[in-house]
Parts: C-alpha cells; structure tokens; sequence
C-alpha cells in the first residue's frame, strides 16, 4: 500500500515520501482500520521536524488523529466487532490501513461523519481539559484565545461559549477574524490592526479576562499575560511561534493570577481513562450541537504534504482532513 513515510527527522518537504509499504497485520490486542478521515495539525510538523514531545521510532508515519472502520479483529479482543466505526489517537493515518490496540479506540456516534470526528479529538479533547478540569471555567466569565482561527483556536472558541462565556479571539487577518467570529466569538480582533492589550482593556472596562488560551508563545504570550484579571488563569497550550516566553513571578503576584500549564497528551498518560471521559463530553456536545469543528478542506492522501506545508505556513483556518482511501 502507499503511505507517507519518513526514514529520518527534518521539514515535511525534505524528508515525507510517498512509498509503498506493507500491509498491516494486527497481532496481540489489535484491530486492523480501514482509514477514512484523517486530521493534520501543525505538531504533525513538528513531530516529522523532531521538535515534538513524542519521538516515535523511524521509520515513521505521521497522522495521529485516525477516523475509520474496523476491517479485521485480531483473535480474543471482544470488545470490538468488523464494521465497528472507531477513533484512535495514535500514528500511521496517512496511509489506507492502520493496527490499533483495541484498548486506546473510541466509538464513533451514527450522527458523526468520519471527517468530524478526525477533525475533532484531540482540538476539542485538549479544550475540554484545559476550559473545564485546568482552568475551570465557570458560565459568566470571559475567556480570551489566542490563534483563534486555527483548529485549536475554534475548537476553544465554540467549548468556551458552550460553557457559558463571553469569548474574545485574536487572529491574523480580516478573513480570519470573519471565521472567529463565525465560530461564535463574541469579538475577534486583528492583531496586525490592533494594540490587543488596549482592546481587550476598553471592551471589559479595564478588567481584563478571566481565562486566556494561549497557543502562540513569544510575543503574544508577553501581551496577553497583560490582560489576565486578578484571580485569573493563563492557560500555557503551546508555543507555535517557535519561541518560549517566560513571565515575571512579581507580575503574578501583583495580579494574583495562575499560569497554568496543559499537557492532554502527559494527563492521558497518567490517567488513561479521561480519555474516554473527555470523548463522551465532546460528543454531547457535539450531539447537542454545541460544537461543530471548523473543516478547512478534505483532501486525498496525495495532497498530505501540500496540506502539512499549508499549515505550516498558517495558510488555514480550521483542520485540514485527509482521506486516504479516496
């Protein structure tokens, strides 16, 4: 089968090839999924790249966020049947085929599209961890998310107005700030327009904001740690900027807030089963149509490495999803 393959570390354009590998044999506690939807996301890049806190062995392929049909279940897992619809978190999606431990899927709902729930998991996973169980966000408060137009931004945008807040978000761009506000912020504001500090101070009244989903680092990590109200949490998700900021502890203590770090992937470690717990939250919310992830284009399997340097070059607004077998 063909599937996009890396022999060693280094940017997408240079090291992700279009092979052909073996089938997949599942042995153990596996099942074997027949691929349908796969999501990108820019730690994809920076996994191939090898600037990512999951170093798997190579050779390798990318695409964790893996949406399908059980085509084969190994003899004795019973919790699964052929024809089941699945999630799984894990590697190898840019390829048809994939093994999975039986024991790391999630169900997928009839009232899910494959495309949905690959777009979903670990956007909306990461959210629910971060707005309700690190940060806890309460209905009534504000909440200001950085990178709002990504996958990660919009997934943050629509749980914090499900919870109950007022939500801001910054993005690049009058076309992106359009989709933030689309996706249901109460206000998007354009950071290349606008000195953000000043805006979020004039919109609630000199407050500043209870809850900051910061994804960016650098400096819009130094700007926005300036609009935390006191009591306030900063919620640390990521550093797409390529550059890790540090805060003055004197700031923190003068404005009593919370810098609080999220790391879904380490919690799951530590807690496995959240995982579950955290799926069941999205789709009801999902179900209840709370939710709905922003889907930036669906794509074959040929077009991965076009899409990861799309990404990469912050040309997208929502998940870019791969269809391996289309």
């Amino acid at each position: 089968m063909r599937a996009w393959q890396l022999e060693q570390l280094g940017d997408p354009g240079d090291v992700l090839k279009l092979v052909d590998v073996a089938e997949p044999v599942p042995s153990g506690n596996q099942v074997l999924i027949e691929i349908e939807a796969v999501g990108l996301k820019f730690p994809d890049i920076l996994q191939i790249q090898g600037r990512y806190q999951i170093k798997p062995p190579l050779p390798f392929i990318p695409g964790g966020e893996i949406a399908g049909t059980i085509a084969e279940v190994n003899p004795g897992v019973e919790q699964w049947r052929t024809g089941d619809r699945v999630l799984w978190m894990g590697g190898g999606g840019l390829a048809p085929r994939v093994c999975a431990p039986a024991d790391q899927l999630l169900p997928i709902p009839d009232s899910m599209a494959a495309t949905q729930a690959a777009a979903m998991l670990i956007n909306y996973g990461t959210g629910v961890f971060a707005l309700e169980e690190r940060a806890g966000l309460r209905a009534g408060e504000t909440v200001l998310v950085t990178a709002a137009a990504g996958g990660v931004g919009t997934a943050a945008v629509q749980l914090a107005k499900a919870m109950g807040a007022t939500v801001y978000g910054m993005a690049g761009g009058s076309d992106k700030v359009a989709t933030v506000n689309a996706v249901g912020a109460d206000k998007a504001f354009d950071y290349r327009q606008v000195d953000i500090v000043e805006a979020i101070r004039e919109v609630t009244d000199g407050r500043g904001v209870d809850v900051v989903y910061e994804a960016v680092g650098g400096d819009v990590f130094d700007q926005v740690r300036r609009v935390v109200a006191w009591d306030g949490r900063l919620l640390v998700i990521g550093f797409t900027s390529g550059r890790i900021p540090e805060a003055p502890a004197n700031h923190v203590l003068l404005k009593n807030y919370s810098i609080v770090g999220v790391h879904w992937g380490a919690q799951l470690a530590r807690e496995p089963e959240a995982l579950r717990r955290h799926w069941d939250r999205i789709v009801q919310l999902h179900t209840t149509g709370h939710i709905d992830p922003l889907i930036f284009a669906v794509r074959p399997l040929e077009e991965a490495l076009d899409s990861l340097e799309a990404i990469g070059n912050r040309e997208t607004v929502g998940k870019i999803i791969i269809e391996p077998s289309r």
